[in-house]
């Protein structure tokens, strides 16, 4: 109760002339965080003033975006093991009250339909044409080819809504279904391009770092194999390193869709949400090769 009470204090100070007691005021309730949010929202809600009200939305999204910082360094130092997790944290960032279990129905809807269709003897290829027909052709989702760069195909619950998305998302999307169903499918970080790789986890021989074929989850789940990568890299003149043929980190993932959303927010000449996102990019910067996928 005694910091319900000093919190209504300090925000009935919010509107007050002087800079230097606003930012006394600013800094308590921000080290306050979170719990601070519903007071700041009442009092926005009850003022005709334009000067409070900036005030008010400043602080709320300086302690929502405190939060994402520290919920990506926590996915991050304990491993980052679960992609979908890091996914929706970065979702966080532009929509900071996203309901994440709305989010985990939506693909457990998905994953359901791709389920029923599943049988027991049926081969790798044939499960991923499974997989395209629910996932493109019965829900109807697809790379968003009109307008590229929109920073919404970054966030997930834009593109199940939406339906459209980015290489990168559709490719989360993608593989996060595949992997509650068991089926060894994992992002590989091509240069200009994100790809999928079905994975023989036996390591049989003859199979290159043990990808069976790629898919591209931008154009409906296409298959294709290793030499239309070595043909891609061709075409950009680029040494055919291993890291463009097998999966990758977790990580690298994430930080490749906040790198997508700089380039976006770049685009539109949102130059605050740029200088936010490079902050995220470097809680996740450090170059964890060891990282197993």
């Amino acid at each position: 109760m005694e910091n319900n009470a000093e919190i209504s204090a300090l925000v009935k100070l919010l509107d007050d002339p002087d800079e230097e007691v606003y930012q006394h005021v600013e800094q308590r309730l921000l080290e306050y965080g979170g719990e601070v949010i519903h007071f700041l929202e009442n009092a926005w809600e009850q003022s005709f003033d334009g000067l409070l009200q900036e005030r008010i939305e400043n602080i709320v999204h300086q302690i929502q975006f405190n939060t994402v910082k520290e919920d990506l360094n926590l996915w991050y130092l304990s491993g980052a093991f679960d992609l979908l997790q890091g996914a929706l944290i970065v979702n966080r960032y532009q929509y900071p009250d996203l309901d994440e279990q709305k989010v985990i129905n939506q693909l457990e809807e998905i994953k359901r339909e791709i389920w029923l269709g599943l049988q027991y003897e049926m081969s790798s290829v044939e499960k991923v044409k499974l997989i395209n027909h629910v996932l493109y052709q019965q829900f109807g989702f697809g790379g968003n080819t009109k307008n590229h760069h929109d920073p919404q195909n970054s966030y997930l619950n834009q593109v199940l809504e939406s339906k459209k998305g980015n290489q990168i998302s559709l490719a989360i999307i993608y593989s996060t279904l595949a992997q509650k169903l068991d089926m060894p499918i994992y992002g590989i970080n091509l240069p200009q391009h994100f790809i999928l790789g079905f994975i023989d986890e036996s390591k049989q021989e003859g199979t290159e770092y043990g990808v069976l074929f790629y898919i591209n989850a931008f154009n409906r789940g296409n298959i294709f194999g290793k030499h239309d990568v070595d043909q891609f890299l061709r075409q950009l003149n680029l040494e055919a390193l291993p890291e463009y043929y097998r999966p990758c980190s977790n990580t690298d993932i994430i930080r490749r869709v906040i790198r997508n959303l700089i380039s976006a927010y770049e685009n539109a000449g949102a130059t605050e949400k740029v200088a936010e996102l490079n902050q995220l990019q470097q809680i996740i910067s450090d170059q964890d090769t060891s990282q197993a996928s």
